[in-house]
């Protein structure tokens, strides 16, 4: 989409350091359904969900620099249980576009709601963080903005070009929504021609769940469409950029199901997955349906990766969209740490 056809958006007088999800960490998503199971399970977590926290050099760095900046990161706010192991490699995930998402998905802690306004500065400001924290790998990820003309692609694409003004060696992955792909696919295409010029290391569009449970999990999206929009970002995506998707396990899909969904994410030419333990948030989501063992994990890794020939799967209990994300872009060519950065 043109600067000429792009209605100027307006920066918000409230406008914070980040747009990130907030501090009270409202756990709701994005409506709770009737046809919705959001009971909580009993019992206990298994044991390999419990991770212990390592506070190493690096960690404790971007723990005192996240807070002289006074700046929210997903890795913080949602919890994640892989922080002090991402941040040891100098590695976060920002989230942008504010903090409501036009989209309403049963599993997911990010709330639902009218979007406030539309913050144009927010890239600069992402860039000057990932410089001051001395990052060698961002991730980038966004609420669904389906108000916004293009979906968004204009502050994916700016925040793109203002982290590679500043730090060139700094590896950039970008996670949107599909910038409305499945309601009008000429629409979600033009937007997508945005990101595709500022030439991210990795793009990923999340699948999550299987053909058969899409239409109660994730309503606003399609899964076929989904499969045609990570194509057409292989497509118009230069080789040297990764795409990538993943899939939450434990929602009431099967192995096969999972198996399934892995070589329709083949076919649409993805190269790297990750396959993660869904875990209820709260009583307002979507209900846990199992507890997907570590050898099941093993197994959907050696599938994909033996069988299938996927660059890269990252599959595990505690495994989230953007874990050993820098490793990932590694594995797919896509990218590589700077002799000044951890594992250069």
């Amino acid at each position: 989409m043109s600067e000429r056809t792009t209605p100027r958006p307006v920066v918000p007088d409230d406008a914070r350091m980040l747009s990130v999800l907030p501090k009270e960490r409202v756990q709701r998503a994005g409506t709770v359904r009737r046809s919705l199971d959001t009971s909580l399970p009993a019992g206990r977590k298994p044991d390999w969900l419990k991770v212990k926290a390592s506070y190493g050099e690096n960690f404790r760095d971007l723990t005192g620099l996240m807070e002289g900046l006074e700046l929210n990161t997903v890795c913080q706010q949602a919890a994640c249980p892989n922080i002090y192991e991402c941040w040891e490699m100098r590695e976060a995930t920002f989230l942008i576009g504010g903090e409501d998402c036009t989209r309403r998905c049963g599993f997911c802690q990010i709330k639902t709601g009218k979007p406030k306004g539309y913050d144009t500065d927010e890239p600069r400001r992402v860039a000057e963080a990932v410089e001051h924290l001395g990052l060698r790998f961002a991730v980038v990820t966004m609420v669904a903005r389906d108000d916004l003309d293009d979906g968004g692609a204009w502050l994916v694409a700016e925040t793109i070009r203002q982290i590679r003004a500043r730090t060139p060696d700094v590896g950039v992955e970008v996670l949107p929504s599909d910038f409305g792909y499945g309601q009008d696919p000429t629409k979600g295409i033009l937007a997508l021609e945005q990101v595709v010029a500022a030439e991210p290391d990795v793009f990923a569009f999340n699948l999550e769940t299987t053909r058969r449970l899409f239409p109660t999990i994730r309503p606003a999206f399609d899964y076929d469409r989904g499969l045609q929009f990570l194509a057409h970002a292989r497509e118009r995506f230069p080789a040297t950029t990764a795409i990538k998707s993943n899939i939450i396990a434990g929602m009431g899909e099967t192995d096969d199901e999972i198996r399934e969904c892995l070589r329709d994410l083949k076919a649409a030419g993805v190269e790297l997955v990750t396959i993660g333990q869904y875990l209820q948030p709260s009583a307002q989501h979507l209900r846990l349906d199992r507890y997907v063992t570590p050898a099941q994990f093993d197994a959907f890794r050696e599938y994909g990766e033996g069988e299938l020939g996927f660059a890269h799967i990252e599959s595990g209990p505690m495994v989230r969209s953007s874990y050993h994300a820098g490793q990932q872009a590694q594995d797919a060519d896509a990218w590589s740490p700077a002799a000044h950065q951890p594992g250069g």
